[in-house]
């Protein structure tokens, strides 16, 4: 059993327990449910430079990156510094997330908040939209056909935009193209873990231009950026190379204005 496999697991049992805990009835009566939604995919076309910023308090790969973490400070730092939405990890066995890190940021920012997760139930859609997302990540490789375009669905009836995350090309096939806005392609290797930023170029150049193509992972630099933006990229997560500074939304910052003057590409 791969940590994917394991990890899984772990949402499907956890989620299993909150719908007993905190029904979809439920949800629908918290008062972040019946708030307005921040566009999240026309927030990733009204900038040149288009950062998704993170906040995540560890991951397998990295182990923990930050102990004290403050998601509200660091929220509206992003938000301050010109992050076209923000990226919050909300598994908790793996990651250290929490659900409740999405009001946090919600109540603390401007932007569009993503719930990143592993979601594989509809319930998590609900959860999502209940704690303060404005859109959900959505992994591919974890789900079926079958199981995206019901989630894809749902976030429609929700109101919540979708980040559509692929590993290879192949995966490409699983959903309809028409149906999603923003797809993102994930620079590490899952077999290997090794980071290849050319990757996502590789998976997505054969899109539509009207869909929004989203780095993710091993973006160290906005050199690293402007190198992507120019071959066709339109958004780039970044989260590791964030958290592991004092203040997160200071190495944002000094990103934006290095890009905006006109930085090389790597």
């Amino acid at each position: 059993m791969t940590i994917l496999d394991t990890i899984v697991a772990d949402t499907i049992a956890l989620t299993r327990s909150r719908k007993t805990a905190l029904p979809a009835s439920t949800l629908r009566t918290l008062p972040c449910y019946e708030e307005d939604r921040r566009p999240f995919a026309a927030a990733l076309a009204a900038t040149d430079f288009r950062i998704i910023a993170e906040i995540k308090k560890r991951s397998p790969s990295a182990g923990t990156l930050r102990s004290d973490l403050d998601v509200a400070t660091i929220a509206r730092g992003y938000s301050d510094a010109g992050a076209a939405a923000i990226s919050v990890l909300t598994e908790p066995f793996h990651f250290h997330g929490e659900i409740s890190y999405l009001h946090s940021a919600r109540t603390a920012s401007s932007v569009p908040i993503l719930r990143k997760d592993f979601v594989v139930d509809p319930y998590q859609v609900l959860e999502a939209r209940a704690f303060g997302a404005d859109a959900v990540l959505l992994i591919a490789t974890i789900l079926s056909p079958a199981q995206i375009d019901e989630l894809v669905h749902v976030c429609a009836e929700e109101q919540l935009g979708v980040l559509l995350e692929v590993y290879s090309a192949d995966e490409l096939n699983k959903f309809d193209h028409h149906k999603v806005q923003v797809i993102g392609a994930n620079n590490r290797d899952l077999t290997t873990f090794e980071v290849d930023t050319t990757r996502c170029v590789t998976i997505l150049q054969e899109l539509p231009q009207d869909i929004v193509k989203v780095a993710e992972s091993g973006l160290r630099s906005p050199a690293d950026i402007a190198a992507l933006q120019h071959s066709g990229m339109h958004a780039f997560l970044v989260g590791e190379r964030f958290m592991r500074d004092a203040e997160p939304w200071s190495t944002l910052r000094n990103w934006m204005t290095e890009l905006t003057k006109g930085v090389e590409p790597s």
